[in-house]
């Protein structure tokens, strides 16, 4: 029988608690898109399920392995997979924010993102978090340009949610360097953080009666 500790316990409840979370945003984007049309809420539609869906292969995976199956680890392509799902959530959040080009052309931007991808030991997991951060940083910078220029009180809470998604990646990268450290924990806490914070915003859509594509979600 495998003893699972605490810190088992408490990635498995992170992970369900991404899970309901990233579902009850995609939920609300729905019914924001159902009575007001924008696309823009339905490509966060999908992106919030995605994000939901990834926390939940990642939480369902520990359960059955650890549960079901008594292994003393989950396996490295579930929890790689469930990255993935989420990856394909940022791509949409930063679609929606009209992000024209994936790398960005200042040299200065570039020296500070491709270390991200050349530092020795790479995994698919590890390049897969680096495209989550890159994708999150666009998000959130394309947020408080546009609250700079709306003043929207909403603006705030999306790119508050937006920066703790990408610093929640950018330690999750971290994680996979150091795999026995506290990060990972940090990690889903933060991301959970920066979730909540979306929810806030995104929970009036249906009660507003809209969104402004590029500005607050």
């Amino acid at each position: 029988m495998v003893v699972v500790s605490e810190p088992v316990i408490l990635e498995i409840a992170l992970n369900l608690l991404g899970l309901v979370v990233g579902l009850a945003l995609g939920i609300f984007s729905y019914i924001g898109f159902k009575n007001t049309g924008s696309p823009t809420l339905f490509r966060l539609n999908i992106s919030f399920f995605s994000i939901g869906i990834g926390f939940g292969v990642v939480g369902f995976g520990f359960i059955v392995e650890y549960f079901v199956l008594g292994y003393g680890g989950i396996s490295g392509w579930i929890q790689t997979l469930g990255i993935g799902i989420q990856t394909v959530g940022y791509f949409f959040i930063a679609f929606s924010h009209g992000i024209k080009s994936f790398f960005p052309k200042s040299r200065y931007f570039k020296s500070i993102i491709l270390p991200l991808f050349i530092i020795p030991g790479n995994s698919l997991e590890h390049i897969i978090r680096s495209i989550s951060f890159i994708l999150l940083v666009y998000g959130t910078i394309e947020t408080i340009m546009s609250y700079m220029e709306s003043r929207k009180r909403s603006t705030i809470f999306v790119a508050a949610g937006l920066g703790l998604l990408a610093l929640g990646e950018f330690l999750g990268w971290y994680s996979v360097i150091f795999p026995k450290s506290v990060l990972y924990l940090v990690s889903l806490s933060t991301k959970i953080a920066g979730l909540g914070a979306l929810f806030v915003p995104i929970s009036q859509v249906p009660l507003r009666g809209g969104v402004r594509p590029g500005g607050s979600l």
